[in-house]
């Protein structure tokens, strides 16, 4: 008979244990306030999310502002179905990863803005920490704006805008325009910010016998490159909503707007010329630590002729041969010191005249 060969146990297979059910988060985890304006006035106390929309279409002239951080993607489907958002907004705002734009679809208005912010400390050791961007995002429709923050730290404007009554009863595009004033202000304090740091590098770098800090300036050129890809494409982008966006936006607001693209379009041109004058220091700063290291090279070679007379000298007398002169001498070894002396000293007159030394 054939051997019996024993068949592996098999392990009985317990039942999967299933997943629990994914508990959906509120809207109101992710906001930070609902507030109900009505003729330029806000309504005391914080509005519902689910009703908001309900009381302001009860009056003429109101809307709800609503401002969140960093929603997720449930959220924002929960809002599309309470605001009727549109659904390409809706997929741009999960993604948060938006150039400054201005674009419509059909009666809402969808406008990101890059916010910068700068940390002018000296212990900042990693340059990302400067300068940090962020992203603010808002939805403008007949009743409502919404704003949404993506890692940009913003103050509560709707105190600002309620004190400024002939703005508020303009309706939701005048948020859009306060969020956009107060983001471009911020750009002018960095670009104040950042213009005093590089006159500091300059007096550094063109300070006569100073040390020079070269990886600062790539630390700063690497910052201010990425602030103008957060502020750059601002300007045209406002340009272009208000050019195509007339109904949607009154007059007094369009003149706002342009006021907040003329003031982006010049911190555009400020930090555009940080990026010409640190790459002006880079140069200046490769040139002078190579004319350092030129002076430093004949210095060292100066020296290393100095020593080089005198060894030779030595080398020569150093040679065991019988018939050389001067070997016999009774004063010839205080004689090859005073020649190597001589020698050293007219080559360290000649060094020294030439600037080598």
């Amino acid at each position: 008979m054939p051997p019996l060969i024993p068949r592996p146990l098999q392990r009985s297979k317990r039942p999967a244990i299933p997943a629990p059910p994914s508990v959906p988060v509120p809207i109101e985890r992710s906001t930070d306030f609902c507030r109900i304006f009505v003729d330029g006035k806000r309504l005391p106390g914080e509005a519902r999310i689910t009703h908001a929309l309900e009381i302001a279409e009860q009056h003429e002239n109101s809307f709800v502002w609503l401002s969140l951080r960093e929603p997720s993607n449930a959220q924002m489907e929960r809002l599309q179905e309470i605001f009727g958002l549109h659904e390409l907004i809706v997929d741009d705002i999960v993604d948060a990863h938006q150039r400054p734009k201005v674009e419509r679809y059909d009666d809402q208005l969808f406008m990101v803005v890059r916010s910068v912010y700068y940390r002018d400390d000296e212990e900042v050791l990693d340059a990302r920490e400067i300068i940090s961007t962020g992203e603010v995002q808002v939805v403008i429709g007949p009743k409502f704006a919404i704003t949404i923050r993506h890692k940009a730290p913003l103050p509560d404007l709707s105190s600002q805008l309620e004190e400024d009554e002939e703005l508020a009863i303009l309706g939701p595009a005048a948020v859009a325009w306060k969020i956009s004033d107060y983001v471009v202000d911020n750009y002018l304090r960095v670009a104040q910010a950042l213009s005093r740091d590089v006159d500091d590098l300059e007096n550094e770098v063109f300070t006569p016998r100073r040390s020079i800090n070269i990886d600062k300036i790539y630390m700063y050129k690497r910052e201010v490159l990425e602030m103008r890809h957060a502020i750059d494409p601002l300007g045209p982008a406002l340009r272009n909503g208000l050019m195509n966006n007339k109904d949607l936006l009154r007059k007094t607001l369009r003149s706002y707007f342009r006021d907040v693209q003329d003031n982006a379009m010049i911190v555009s041109d400020h930090v555009s010329g940080f990026d010409e004058r640190l790459s002006s220091l880079l140069d200046a700063s490769v040139a002078k630590v190579s004319m350092q290291q030129n002076s430093d090279m004949r210095t060292i070679s100066a020296v290393v002729g100095m020593a080089a007379a005198p060894t030779m000298i030595a080398g020569i007398y150093g040679m065991n041969f019988e018939n050389m002169p001067e070997l016999s001498w009774q004063w010839g070894y205080p004689a090859a010191l005073i020649v190597m002396a001589t020698v050293m000293g007219v080559m360290y007159w000649w060094f020294r005249k030439n600037h080598w030394l």
